[in-house]
């Protein structure tokens, strides 16, 4: 059972999760919550035994010296971190972990039950899978949810992967068979450039939060990262013809498989988060 310490009278909150692993291809799921947690100011309240979910011999702990110049052993686990972000009129619970090994339904009740002592009321998971997509277009976001009512609110989809599934998956479930809200982001992030970062899929899946919260988040340098990895790409590219052409190959693809009203959707919904932030910042 997790402890919790100092999150008493949360407003409203909403869980944010994210783990490292087989759901978060070049680390941009986790990237989210780690971004967030430094630009809303996050604090850790609580953090699962990793003794009952970890192998220690696939994630090991790391030592190091802290901030005191004493050495210490930090041990792979999942933290329970509590925001509270200005302008948004509640709190927001997020949950940044490791996939465990072991014990995943456990894992999952245990989370769970931590967060409704908190006082959560929707559960958003977030992920990142490699895929076949052009990094010179948007990043492709899929959204499912577990209930007709946030189908239709947030336009998002019934999950119908079939399929080997991850952690996040599982909580997903977990959250429907105890008639928990939830909904769940995946980012795709092109294949052929797969090692983290990837901050322009991190910034797609803070994009769809934004929307989801009807807030604007703080990027900071997020987006001049996201347009130098693509420069970055660009020159990978041009260096090889065999992958400027299979590139090429998936622009058009994408362009032809896209809808007009689609794009149309995505740019005005840019446009109108564009328009927000210039708005806070006069």
């Amino acid at each position: 059972m997790i402890e919790l310490e100092h999150a008493q009278d949360l407003v409203d909150p909403i869980v944010i999760a994210a783990f490292e692993g087989w759901n978060d291809a070049a680390d941009a799921a986790s990237g989210v919550i780690d971004h967030l947690m430094t630009v809303w100011d996050a604090r850790v309240v609580g953090a699962i035994d990793p003794e009952e979910f970890y192998d220690f011999q696939v994630n090991r702990p790391h030592i190091g010296t802290d901030e005191h110049g004493h050495r210490r052993i930090t041990w792979p686990s999942t933290q329970i971190a509590v925001a509270s972000p200005p302008d948004l009129g509640r709190d927001i619970i997020l949950v940044r972990g490791i996939e465990p090994n072991m014990r995943w339904r456990q894992f999952c009740a245990e989370i769970l039950a931590a967060c409704d002592d908190l006082g959560s009321e929707l559960v958003v998971t977030l992920g990142a899978l490699l895929a076949d997509t052009p990094h010179t277009r948007p990043i492709p976001i899929n959204g499912t949810a577990t209930e007709p009512e946030l189908v239709e609110r947030l336009k998002l989809e019934h999950s119908s992967y079939e399929g080997p599934t991850g952690i996040v998956g599982v909580l997903q479930d977990a959250c429907s068979r105890l008639d928990i809200p939830a909904v769940s982001y995946w980012a795709a992030v092109p294949h052929y450039v797969a090692q983290p970062p990837c901050p322009k899929a991190t910034l797609a899946l803070i994009g769809q939060i934004e929307d989801l919260l009807e807030v604007s988040i703080p990027l900071g340098d997020l987006p001049e990262d996201a347009r130098a990895w693509e420069r970055g790409v660009d020159e990978l590219a041009e260096e090889d013809e065999d992958v400027a052409e299979y590139v090429r190959s998936l622009e058009e693809s994408r362009d032809t498989a896209d809808l007009p009203e689609a794009s149309g959707e995505a740019i005005a919904r840019e446009f109108e988060r564009y328009l927000k932030r210039r708005q806070e910042g006069d």
